[in-house]
């Protein structure tokens, strides 16, 4: 015995009458909606894509929303943990996308880049958003999607702030390649997070996931480590990577002072992360940058 919902029986016209009737095609209909171009939708997007009633499609992503299948913030919903395959408890992973959500798109407005907000599991980067419009189409990056996390800007920003020797027993002496321009030795990796460190944060790659792809990325740190990555990528032949490198810093910080406000006073006994300064000069900027890997050049 199918079950129709009363509202949906004097909403649907009578040429939608062969939309699915069940609760789990409808919801699997809304699931797919949030594909590989998109991040985040709005109510009406999902009701034009799934073709099903408005009604229908708000009743069932509270649900979902009450499962932790999609996340619902001010910019839309956006697939939640359970659909990511992160498992366990969330993790904070909901409280850092909102934060962070609003300067994603801040960040894709001033550059036209593709923005992503990532976060460490085990050895892989996990893509918890993804801000890009046309031109994130032409990236695999995907929310939910994983990656190895030394391959990306946003993977060795975090893994910088990693002990070594945890880095140690995420990885062996030799990592797989994606590109001909991945790092393949830990040892190098070792010298890379080091980089990074002098930079005070700041990690690129040109080439080293994606072919022809080159991003920056910032780590967001808490004292006891980094909590996600925002990273910015366009095409490597033509974007000047140092030059939008201040505005990831500098939402980065924002979301490091909305997560972690307290880090403004130091606890005794607990060292502050030291966030790197977003009023550079181009000069201060160019020395840090000398400090830099041949493979991005």
């Amino acid at each position: 015995m199918t079950v129709v919902d009363s509202d949906d029986a004097l909403s649907v016209p009578a040429a939608k009458k062969d939309l699915p009737p069940s609760m789990v095609e409808r919801m699997t209909l809304i699931l797919d909606a949030f594909d590989a171009r998109t991040s985040r939708l709005t109510l009406e997007e999902v009701a034009c894509r799934t073709r099903l009633p408005r009604s229908t499609v708000h009743r069932i992503l509270d649900q979902l929303v009450r499962l932790d299948w999609v996340d619902h913030a001010s910019f839309g919903y956006c697939l939640g943990r359970r659909a990511m395959g992160l498992g366990g408890g969330d993790n904070g992973h909901s409280q850092v996308r909102a934060a962070a959500a609003p300067l994603l798109h801040e960040l894709h407005m001033q550059t036209g880049m593709v923005v992503h907000l990532a976060v460490l599991d085990g050895a892989e980067s996990v893509y918890l958003d993804k801000v890009g419009g046309r031109m994130a189409a032409s990236l695999p990056s995907r929310v939910g999607g994983r990656v190895p996390a030394y391959t990306t800007a946003g993977g060795k920003a975090m893994l910088a702030w990693v002990d070594p020797e945890q880095v140690d027993s995420m990885y062996g002496p030799r990592l797989n390649r994606s590109t001909d321009r991945t790092i393949t030795e830990l040892s190098t990796l070792h010298q890379e997070l080091n980089r990074i460190r002098q930079r005070r944060g700041l990690a690129f790659e040109r080439g080293e996931a994606v072919r022809g792809i080159g991003c920056v990325g910032v780590a967001v740190r808490s004292a006891d480590g980094p909590v996600a990555g925002i990273s910015l990528c366009g095409d490597a032949r033509n974007v000047q990577l140092e030059r939008v490198a201040p505005l990831v810093v500098d939402a980065a910080r924002e979301v490091t002072r909305t997560l972690h406000p307290e880090l403004g006073t130091p606890r005794r006994g607990r060292r502050t992360p030291e966030i790197p300064d977003s009023s550079w000069s181009t000069e201060t900027l160019d020395q840090l940058l000398a400090v830099q890997s041949g493979q991005w050049l």
